[in-house]
């Protein structure tokens, strides 16, 4: 059978990047709403920043397991089915955690909504390797890195009026609803590969177009099945790669300030500068933002710069990402402007690296065939240093002071910039699969 691939094939490439780009930033509705929240989880129980630590490391504990464990089941099981359960799950859990009262309670709920909150990432990447060439994940990955920082934006400024005007309850009870909405969306619009719905591999149709036959418009039908490989490989492609081992133990570096200044910087923000709820909100939105257009460059970088070499963009950026939240601690609360540019400063560097490190290179270092293993496996390892934030930022600000927590989260970044360092000059082979 023929198939018409001039209008076909890139028509199915925007829907999909399009309904993935949606749905994965939908998942932050129901796991940042908690960073807005919590001053007045505090205030209403009395909590110390310990305490309320214990809830951030509890879900990154749980979803770092999920990591593990759904990045290999994301190969098998593909994106459709499985980031719908996990949809779901969390967002049932959250709208459970807002009728809690006791810490144990919420830091249980909290923790279980970490493992299916694990269910979203790794599948989507193993679907956008599907879909895109090696040549072109750079760019793909930076535009979808902004995904979940244009979610976080949405989920602060959400959590944020809610907490306002209805009390923190509201700020899981809503999301959740919103998240199914986007659950049920995703569903209908989603398909796991071009062999899905009868079109080439992107193995084929790249060969297609090299060979000069685009003129054409058509190529023959797939003859290469979207199969899963087994375990036996995915498990070598991830535990048995040194370099992914390189990656994801940098990433568990730059999770103490991609995780953690995510995760405290509104309560730095009230507590330190004074700012209101309302206007942490509105501050806050700053990080993520810029954090968009840094995994764009990063992106475009990587690609037409580096020649499709990740590392060096991201040693780059992580050193940047030091200096800036270094330079961050000094910015006094009576300058909100220079506090907002530097917070952007922070956001830029940070997650251009944080999303090529989680995209394209699992893409481009596990193949298709392994694409959700391998970013399982380092987002896995990333949420080991998110768990130490967690509880590590609460403990420092509780004996320390602020000043300890910055000092805590540049030197991850700074740690992450040497290790990747070692992959500068390394591009994945051609083999059979992208």
């Amino acid at each position: 059978m023929e198939l018409k691939l001039k209008q076909t094939f890139p028509h199915w490439q925007k829907r999909i990047f399009f309904t993935l780009w949606v749905t994965y930033g939908a998942f932050y509705l129901c796991r940042v709403n908690m960073s807005i929240a919590l001053p007045s989880i505090m205030k209403e129980f009395d909590y110390s920043w310990t305490d309320v630590g214990a809830l951030g490391s509890a879900f990154f504990i749980v979803y770092a397991v999920g990591q593990f464990i759904n990045g290999q089941l994301g190969d098998k099981f593909g994106a459709r089915k499985f980031i719908t359960l996990g949809i779901v799950g969390s967002a049932l859990l959250n709208i459970i955690f807002g009728f809690s009262t006791t810490l144990l309670a919420m830091t249980i709920i909290w923790g279980a909504n970490g493992y299916f909150q694990a269910m979203g990432w790794s599948p989507s990447v193993k679907t956008l390797a599907n879909w895109f060439p090696q040549s072109k994940r750079g760019r793909i990955s930076g535009l979808y890195g902004s995904s979940f920082q244009t979610g976080s934006v949405v989920s602060w400024l959400l959590a944020g009026y809610l907490c306002l005007h209805y009390g923190w309850r509201y700020a899981f009870w809503v999301p959740a609803v919103l998240f199914l909405l986007c659950g049920f969306h995703f569903y209908f619009r989603c398909r796991n590969s071009p062999e899905e719905i009868g079109l080439p591999s992107i193995e084929q149709y790249e060969r297609h177009k090299e060979k000069g036959t685009k003129k054409s418009s058509t190529v023959e039908g797939n003859s290469e099945k979207d199969e899963h490989l087994g375990f036996a490989f995915t498990l070598k492609q991830t535990f048995g790669n040194p370099r992914i081992w390189c990656v994801g133990i940098a990433y568990l570096f730059l999770g103490l300030v991609s995780f953690g200044f995510l995760y405290w910087v509104p309560s730095y923000m009230f507590e330190v500068q004074k700012a209101s709820i309302s206007n942490v909100a509105l501050r806050a939105i700053v990080f993520p933002l810029a954090g968009s257009l840094g995994a764009l460059v990063a992106g475009w970088l990587s690609d037409k710069l580096f020649k499709s070499r990740r590392a060096p963009i991201i040693v780059l950026m992580s050193i940047l990402a030091g200096i800036f939240v270094l330079l961050y601690s000094r910015i006094p609360g009576t300058a909100p402007l220079l506090g907002m540019f530097g917070l952007g400063a922070v956001g830029f560097a940070t997650f251009g690296a944080h999303a090529t490190m989680v995209t394209s290179v699992p893409m481009d270092y596990g193949t298709r065939k392994a694409a959700s293993s391998a970013a399982g496996f380092i987002d896995a390892l990333g949420y080991v240093g998110a768990t130490v934030a967690g509880v590590g930022t609460g403990w420092l600000v509780d004996n320390y002071g602020w000043n300890y927590a910055f000092y805590f989260w540049a030197s991850g970044a700074f740690i992450a910039g040497i290790l990747m360092a070692f992959l500068w000059k390394y591009v994945p082979s051609k083999g059979r699969y992208m």
